[in-house]
C-alpha cells in the first residue's frame, strides 16, 4: 500500500484501459472497500452491482449523452446505489463509497473513472439512472448514483501537480480567514 499522500496525488481518472480482465481477487477487494465504506448512523443503506458482462458494459456506456463510452472498454462497472428511504443522505453515502471504490483501484494498480448518472440524461432525453435501471433490472427504490468504470490503464497519467493546488479556496477560520 502506498502512503495516503501519493495514493491521491496518482488517482488519476482513466478513460482508457487494456483488454486485460480484473481478476476475481481484485473484484472482491473492490467491493469489500465500498463494503467498508462510512455511512450516516451506519445505515448502509448503498448497493452496487459488479459488472464485467461486454455487452451489459456496452450498454451501459449509453447511459449518458457523453461522458459515458469507455464503459464500453472497462473491464468492469461498479454500479453504485442508494436507498433514499434507508438514509436522507443516501447521495453522500453512495458518493463517499464511490469514491473509495476509486481510491482502492488506485491502491491496486487499476485505472477508474466515475460516470455521473444521478440527474443527467441519455441521448434521447431519458433520464439516465431510469435507463440504468432497465439495463441492470434495479429495483424501483433504489437510485443510482454513479458508475465506476474500473480497468488496467491504457495510458499513464502524471500524478496530480501540487503547483496547481488553489490555496485561495481554502478558508481558516471564517471566509476571508482575517
Amino acid at each position: 500500500m502506498e502512503q495516503f499522500s501519493d495514493l491521491i496525488k496518482n488517482r488519476r481518472s482513466m478513460r482508457k484501459f487494456t483488454g486485460e480482465e480484473v481478476n476475481q481477487e481484485e473484484v472482491v477487494t473492490l467491493l469489500k472497500a465500498a463494503l467498508m465504506s462510512p455511512s450516516s448512523k451506519r445505515s448502509n443503506c448503498w448497493q452496487f452491482i459488479a459488472v464485467d458482462d461486454k455487452e451489459t458494459l456496452e450498454k451501459l456506456s449509453h447511459c449518458k449523452e457523453m461522458g459515458a463510452a469507455f464503459l464500453a472498454e472497462a473491464a468492469l462497472a461498479i454500479v453504485v446505489m442508494a436507498d433514499p428511504l434507508a438514509s436522507d443522505v443516501w447521495i453522500e453515502d453512495a458518493a463517499i463509497a464511490s469514491i473509495m471504490i476509486q481510491l482502492q483501484a488506485e491502491d491496486l494498480g487499476l485505472g477508474s473513472c466515475w460516470v455521473q448518472v444521478r440527474e443527467r440524461f441519455t441521448a434521447t432525453g431519458m433520464p439516465s439512472g431510469e435507463y440504468v435501471h432497465e439495463v441492470l433490472d434495479i429495483p424501483l427504490q433504489l437510485q443510482v448514483v454513479s458508475i465506476i468504470a474500473v480497468g488496467h490503464k491504457g495510458m499513464e497519467r502524471k500524478p496530480f501537480n501540487e503547483e496547481h493546488l488553489q490555496w485561495e479556496k481554502v478558508h481558516i477560520n471564517k471566509y476571508g480567514g482575517k
